[in-house]
């Protein structure tokens, strides 16, 4: 029996989201399974049971009548909710190990760039004057984290053995061991009041699009040692609210921020995060995906789901992650 192919629908820009890239890798771990670009899939489209998705065309799943499972290659799924016309199939994101750890290697890097006053030190070099400032530890710092998935949980384990103080803010309860948990509106003010840096890892939803905005940022701790609170967004662009988060860093509401997303991507050339001496960019790489990983990802969670195994890691369509 032919096995049902799978779709290959990769809209990305970058070398690591070129779609021969990721047919070579899928074609290496499917087991003779067809593996079929848009075009090709578009030809048969009956015969495709599966798709590997990465910011899909609003409308390219419809086109597909027996999808039984649509994948997606990030851990994003908002771009995919906004889709209407969406095939009322199973949604299974990307949780991977080596994900994880690269997120956590982000959020680690940013949070002890700030913390060790590297942007300070380099302009220091840059202009040839030897001026260091005293250091604080790093039990003298508290790191906040909105949102305490897979991604938060872990980055969160990693800052603890590092010394600093950490706690998180998740929509409901979670429990994990040496943070401090707050949820729900009843926890995140005094969850913001004890926060120096805040790291924000949550999913975009019509109830997050924005959170992070003016009235937040005044909410973050006024006395730690850095002296203005810092912002570091990996999660999505449309998680904040960039006028705001500009106007905050010029008038010291924020002291400085690490930004990896952004409304629009690619950023526009005219944007003040490229030249702004607070900001610290990335180009949405804190924790890109690597298709060896997640090809095989996929395909053990195909077969698995052919024998009559529960799929891991799906949608809950109704909270929109």
């Amino acid at each position: 029996m032919t096995k049902g192919a799978l779709a290959l629908l990769v809209h990305g820009g970058t070398d690591n989201w070129s779609p021969p890239r990721w047919k070579d890798r899928f074609d290496e771990v499917c087991e003779g399974r067809p593996v079929l670009p848009l075009a090709e899939a578009k030809s048969d489209p009956a015969a495709v049971h599966y798709a590997a998705v990465w910011k899909p065309q609003s409308g390219e799943l419809a086109g597909f009548p027996n999808l039984r499972v649509i994948f997606n290659l990030g851990a994003g799924v908002d771009a995919l909710m906004a889709d209407r016309t969406l095939p009322d199939v199973p949604l299974v994101r990307v949780a991977v190990g080596d994900l994880t750890a690269r997120m956590t290697e982000y959020v680690v890097l940013h949070v002890l760039m700030h913390h060790r006053q590297e942007p300070y030190l380099r302009q220091s070099q840059r202009e040839k004057r030897w001026a260091p400032k005293s250091q604080w530890a790093a039990n003298a710092i508290s790191v906040g984290i909105m949102g305490l998935g897979t991604l938060g949980a872990d980055a969160a384990d990693a800052l603890g053995r590092l010394g600093f103080r950490v706690a998180g803010w998740s929509r409901s309860a979670k429990a994990i061991p040496g943070v401090e948990c707050f949820h729900g509106e009843v926890g995140i003010d005094a969850f913001l009041r004890r926060t120096d840096i805040l790291v924000c890892l949550l999913p975009l939803t019509p109830e997050t699009r924005h959170v992070l905005n003016r009235p937040l940022f005044e909410k973050l701790n006024r006395t730690s040692p850095l002296g203005a609170p810092v912002l570091i967004n990996a999660g999505r662009g449309g998680l904040q609210n960039e006028a705001d988060i500009l106007q905050c860093l010029d008038d010291g509401t924020l002291g400085g921020a690490s930004l990896d997303v952004y409304a629009t991507e690619p950023l526009p050339e005219d944007s003040r995060f490229w030249t702004h001496p607070k900001v610290v960019l990335t180009p949405h790489n804190a924790a890109d995906t690597d298709p060896d990983e997640i090809s095989k990802y996929v395909a053990e969670q195909i077969k698995r789901f052919e024998a009559g195994g529960a799929l891991e890691n799906l949608v809950d369509r109704n909270r929109g992650y």
